[in-house]
């Protein structure tokens, strides 16, 4: 599921038009971390240790997207900065033509909605499930293999 998210964040973003801000950008490498667990679980760990991971990644995952919702919602302030990396060591007429050709993004503000949920509530929810599935997985996996 998570690379169904970050495959239909990339969309958004590139098919879309939609240019994200700072915590859209953690909220896919925390998919990324959700990734990388499963497939460490899946290649390197024993399963219950890897369904643990996912779970612990999952959890991350939820936590900045429900961070970012909150934002959304002005439930509290968000990072001082939501704004894109600039380069540097250039000069100061440069460094000014590229600012100025900088979207500015803002972290509070919602793009896209369905159903009253902005993306980053959407991926709380699903984040949320990721780790509910990796749990039960984790609790009753075992017991549902040695009873068929």
């Amino acid at each position: 599921m998570s690379a169904a998210l970050l495959i239909a964040a990339f969309l958004f973003e590139y098919i879309g038009g939609m240019a994200p801000c700072s915590l859209c950008i953690w909220q896919r490498w925390a998919h990324v971390g959700v990734i990388g667990a499963a497939l460490a679980g899946v290649a390197l760990l024993p399963e219950r240790t890897g369904l643990l991971l996912v779970a612990a990644a999952a959890v991350a995952s939820f936590g900045v997207a429900g961070y970012h919702a909150g934002v959304e919602w002005a439930l509290w302030d968000g990072p001082a900065g939501c704004t894109a990396n600039l380069g540097a060591g250039a000069s100061t007429a440069d460094f000014v033509d590229q600012l100025l050709a900088t979207p500015v993004v803002r972290c509070d503000d919602v793009p896209w909605s369905l159903f009253g949920l902005s993306m980053a509530g959407w991926n709380a929810l699903f984040s949320l499930d990721i780790t509910a599935v990796a749990i039960l997985a984790f609790i009753f996996g075992g017991r549902i293999a040695r009873q068929t």
